[in-house]
């Protein structure tokens, strides 16, 4: 993650978020859970391979497992298994499982408005 400090299993980070129609940008603080946590948490959901949905390291979860049948309008053979967590306007990342059940999934992470640490600094007096 570009913008943050570390403290166990999450990092505390500012977000860039706009709210309704208004050009201006706020600069939040928000917690983001460190990578590796959530990657044996799903893992952990891709190994049970039942649907779930809830809440996570405060963020909003949902794991599909795979299915036989292919993707509406696909050259796929099968459904793979997804994760994702996150907001998609603040921060988000996914998992999906391409190759099948037991091989790596690819990965995706949107970190966009999340602030780089450097910018994050009070000014000095």
């Amino acid at each position: 993650m570009h913008g943050s400090r570390r403290s166990r299993n999450v990092e505390t980070v500012k977000a860039k978020i706009m709210i309704g129609d208004d050009d201006y940008e706020r600069i939040v603080p928000v917690l983001v859970p460190n990578l590796d946590d959530v990657r044996r948490f799903a893992d952990k959901l891709n190994t049970e391979g039942k649907p779930w949905q809830g809440e996570a390291f405060g963020w909003p979860v949902e794991y599909n497992p795979e299915r036989p049948e292919p993707p509406l309008d696909s050259k796929m053979t099968f459904t793979p298994a997804d994760f994702c967590i996150g907001e998609s306007s603040i921060w988000f990342f996914s998992l999906m499982w391409e190759r099948g059940k037991t091989a790596e999934p690819v990965e995706f992470l949107d970190d966009r408005n999340i602030v780089p640490y450097e910018d994050q600094k009070a000014p000095s007096n």
